[in-house]
């Protein structure tokens, strides 16, 4: 058999681990906290079968859905994130600062195609996402972790490393982030997209779960901030539409969004078309407020019972992150504990997380200790459940 390329042996070390979360969210006997998932219930599956319906059946509207599209997205769909999602943090975009792409990973990916070269330094957080370090590493990218504390990056480390590394780009996520649940306090916004400006670095701020907040002040995007066109905001339709929907957008310059247009061209031509028009009638239609308040609701109760359940059932003096919004909270635990080889026994107990070394690279510690906890998709009842078996594993640790 002929040999790998060798950008495939950067997806090993993580391979397995990732391989388990995706089987674990889909297996019926396993408690999995271990995927972001938002909750089944919060899928508008009756809303969106009777658009469907009813597209699918108008001439026009039917074989557009059936037919070949633009790579930069429909109009109805882009016209609704700037008018509903944009607008409302404070971005003012015209349709040509935003494409339609397929799911927040094609961002990275289509990022990555028109800035990274083998060898360039992307910055990222520590922890990040560890998704999105598969992206770069694919393109030969070396990631360099940057300090990070409950404020989000801090914004001195950040600096040194741009100094001592020149990257070509800084990667963040500063709301209900990913894997810790933290947020980027309002003055570091405004610093990291001022250093994108002052050493002109991509700052790449991923942003698929600002709208799934049930606490706490709303804060703008770093994009807001964003003087010279450095800064490059995604956000994604999964949370707040559908997962398998595949659906994102990105706002970026006018020039920017042109050379994106290019790279996915190349890539899969344009974005599903049938979903694209689904999700644009969803809002059309006015149901996204009353869905979101919904969907805010159903996560805000799980977010409460898992914290109560941290707070009651796990050992006491644990570090762990209250996460305004979003589908993740993050727990320290001893030293001494790894919680990657603990996911063998919690298997056994048909509990399954994220072990909290997969989201470290190098820059700083890694932190076998420390795990990432969802608790989207798992209803009240099992969280409880799940706790309980997964409390009685880290006891028989400490």
């Amino acid at each position: 058999m002929p040999g790998f390329a060798n950008r495939m042996a950067y997806m090993q070390s993580t391979a397995d681990v990732i391989r388990y979360l995706f089987e674990s969210m889909t297996d019926p006997d396993t408690i999995s906290f271990g995927g972001g998932a938002p909750a089944k219930e919060a899928l508008p599956v009756e809303l969106i079968h009777s658009i469907a319906n009813e597209v699918l059946t108008r001439d026009r509207r039917g074989v557009q859905a059936l037919q070949y599209g633009n790579p930069i997205g429909i109009p109805d769909l882009r016209q609704a994130a700037i008018d509903r999602l944009l607008l409302p943090k404070g971005l003012q975009a015209d349709m040509e600062n935003v494409m339609i792409v397929s799911g927040g990973m094609e961002n990275m990916n289509l990022v990555s195609n028109l800035y990274l070269e083998p060898g360039d330094v992307v910055l990222v957080e520590s922890p990040t996402f560890v998704q999105a370090v598969q992206v770069f590493r694919m393109f030969e990218a070396q990631c360099i972790a940057c300090e990070t504390d409950n404020e989000g990056l801090v914004i001195e480390d950040v600096e040194a490393k741009i100094k001592q590394h020149h990257p070509r780009m800084i990667y963040v996520i500063p709301t209900f982030q990913n894997p810790s649940g933290r947020t980027t306090s309002l003055e570091r916004r405004k610093a990291l997209a001022e250093l994108g400006s002052r050493y002109d670095i991509v700052i790449l701020e991923d942003d698929p779960y600002s709208e799934m907040r049930y606490s706490g002040d709303v804060l703008p995007p770093i994009k807001y901030f964003d003087q010279t066109g450095n800064t490059i905001y995604a956000n994604s339709f999964s949370k707040i539409f559908s997962p398998g929907s595949r659906l994102g957008f990105v706002y970026a310059e006018k020039e920017i969004i042109k050379k994106f247009y290019d790279a996915k061209t190349a890539t899969n031509s344009h974005t599903n078309v049938v979903t694209q028009i689904l999700c644009a009638e969803f809002f059309n239609r006015g149901l996204f407020e009353p869905h979101l308040k919904l969907i805010r609701d159903i996560h805000r109760e799980r977010r409460d019972v898992m914290m109560d359940c941290i707070k009651s059932m796990l050992p006491e003096r644990l570090n762990y992150v209250y996460p305004d919004g979003g589908l993740f909270t993050w727990v320290e635990l001893p030293a001494h504990v790894d919680t990657t080889s603990m996911l063998e026994e919690a298997k056994q107990h048909k509990v399954a997380y994220m072990p909290g070394r997969e989201f470290f690279v190098e820059g700083q510690p890694i932190h076998n200790n420390c795990m990432r906890v969802s608790f989207g998709g798992v209803t009240p009842e099992n969280i409880q459940i799940g706790m309980e078996c997964l409390s009685a594993v880290i006891r028989s640790k400490i």
